[in-house]
């Protein structure tokens, strides 16, 4: 059966939780490969609203299995506080959780550290404050706590000390912190392992020994493309690979397992937290930008944050489309433009005195910062369209948009979304998804 990854196409927040749990009951198991709590993912099914900050959104399809990777980094009290939740909802876990031995541990010291860091005038960048990014930059170190030391206090005690000793407890009491006393902070880590420990296990090994024996898998990303370390807006960016370049270290797994990439992305833009956003609308409290926003429920749903909104960035989204190499896309929210007479699309940026046109998103900070949106204007539909469930029936000009958007981010639109619950999505007929995995 083919594999199929679920990846980001702009600043993270585009809806990937909702096409997860969309198109789990088709693949046996889904993997997530990236990033931490700081990745909020939102499902509604039959009406009732489900946030997610660790586990795969598959979860809430009874029977299949879920994976969180190596290349997550994983907050133990709110891991095992969400599993309570999904428990408690009626989605029990025994025997389908799987969480890998290789994942990193956020102590307590690194979301001192975070704070810290977004303290610093020069050093804000808009983070969640959970510690991800010093987790990630403790892996990096060669100074983490992976999930497989939670089984032995001795050598936990040792990690931990090394950390609260060295040059992050260091950093933490210059800036005034107190990062913990060692002993307590390993016996808290120890004691979350020991409840975890029936859920761990070398994920690399079953997913690939799952494969070999004919099942599918959905792979799950975090965030978006626009955050990817590499080749996001550096450095208001993640800490970590949110591309589908990044499943392959995030599971173990091969790239040739992966049979077909699903970009997501608003049909509209929006970014949280500092850093550029060329098409933002930054327009008052009665302009389209905070229509945008009200309209589309635009917070954060693990902080709560509002959302900076603006018009669809194809510059930005066909950059995603090249890193990636989309197959498709899923366009989600289209609903939110329902209300708009006039709908634009960004389609180039211009920079400097002389207007000069770019048509890729530049590596320089200075120049993204400067870049001014070129658009396009489409007409709107003004036609409600969340009780739409065929293509054919969506209104010709919002047909026309997504027909645009595709044209310009060069990655057909495979599926669109027209409201929040999984009922509300609509795939197109004979595209890349329908063909090949039946959706």
């Amino acid at each position: 059966m083919p594999n199929l990854a679920v990846v980001g196409a702009q600043w993270g927040d585009e809806g990937k939780g909702k096409v997860v749990d969309l198109l789990a009951d088709r693949f046996q198991v889904v993997a997530r490969y990236q990033g931490g709590p700081n990745a909020g993912h939102t499902v509604v099914v039959d009406g009732t609203r489900r946030a997610l900050r660790h586990i795969p959104s598959g979860v809430f399809r009874p029977g299949t299995r879920v994976v969180m990777g190596n290349g997550m980094v994983l907050d133990l009290d709110k891991l095992l506080l969400e599993i309570d939740e999904v428990e408690a909802a009626g989605f029990p876990l025994g025997g389908r959780f799987f969480l890998s031995d290789r994942a990193h541990v956020i102590l307590p010291p690194m979301a001192q550290l975070d704070a810290l860091a977004e303290a610093s005038p020069d050093r804000k960048i808009g983070t969640t404050q959970r510690g991800i990014g010093p987790t990630y930059e403790a892996k990096a170190s060669r100074q983490g706590v992976r999930v497989a030391d939670l089984a032995d206090l001795d050598v936990l005690r040792g990690k931990v000390e090394r950390i609260v000793q060295g040059p992050i407890g260091r950093r933490l009491r210059e800036g005034g912190m107190d990062p913990g006393e060692p002993g307590a902070l390993a016996r808290a880590a120890f004691d979350a392992g020991r409840k975890l420990a029936p859920h761990v296990a070398d994920t690399s090994l079953l997913l690939n020994r799952w494969m070999d024996e004919g099942a599918s898998v959905l792979f799950e990303g975090a965030q978006g493309t626009m955050l990817d370390l590499d080749h996001g807006s550096y450095p208001y960016v993640t800490s970590s690979s949110t591309t589908a370049a990044g499943l392959c270290a995030g599971l173990g797994v091969a790239p040739t397992r992966v049979h077909g990439i699903l970009g997501v992305s608003k049909a509209y833009a929006t970014r949280v937290g500092a850093g550029p956003m060329p098409s933002e609308l930054d327009d008052g409290p009665d302009g389209v930008g905070e229509r945008l926003r009200q309209r589309g429920r635009e917070y954060g749903t693990v902080t709560g944050r509002p959302r900076r909104c603006g018009w669809f960035d194809a510059v930005a989204t066909a950059y995603a489309t090249r890193l990636n190499r989309f197959d498709g896309v899923c366009v989600t929210l289209l609903d939110v433009l329902d209300a708009f007479e006039e709908i634009r699309v960004c389609v180039a940026y211009t920079v400097g005195e002389g207007g000069r046109r770019l048509d890729s998103v530049p590596a320089s900070l200075a120049e993204a910062e400067a870049c001014r949106p070129v658009y396009e204007t489409l007409p709107g539909w003004r036609t409600d369209t969340t009780g739409v469930r065929r293509w054919e029936d969506l209104p010709a000009n919002a047909r026309a948009y997504l027909d645009f958007l595709g044209a310009t981010i060069g990655a057909e639109v495979a599926v669109v979304g027209v409201g929040p619950d999984r009922t509300q999505s609509i795939v197109r007929p004979g595209s890349w998804l329908a063909r090949t995995f039946g959706v």
